[in-house]
This record gives C-alpha cells, structure tokens and sequence, in this order.
C-alpha cells in the first residue's frame, strides 16, 4: 500500500508564473487553504517541487 500526502494551498498563485498556476491547478487545489491528498510519488513530488512556496506538505 503505497503512502499518501496531504498538499494544502497556503498562498495566493496569483501573481506568479503561468506554470506554477497550472501545477496548482493540475494538484487539484483551487483556493487558500484547501488540502487535497495524493500518492507519494515522483511526479507528484515534482510538482511540489516546483511550487514549493506556495504550499504546504504534510
């Protein structure tokens, strides 16, 4: 069973580049504060990666 984690928009992408809004589109977060859970994997993490600070990871 492979292990989850929890990704939570803690600031505002707008105002950043156009890519860093589609990676937080494509994780699936669409307002401040809203957390959706994924599988912890290399793509998925990569993703983190690139908006790192905009989001949190638990």
């Amino acid at each position: 069973m492979s292990k989850k984690i929890r990704i939570t928009l803690v600031k505002s992408p707008s105002g950043s580049k156009p890519s860093h809004r589609k990676t937080v589109k494509a994780l699936g977060l669409r307002r401040l504060n809203h957390t959706v859970e994924h599988e912890d994997n290399p793509q998925i993490r990569g993703m983190i990666f690139h908006v790192k600070h905009l989001v949190a990871v638990e």
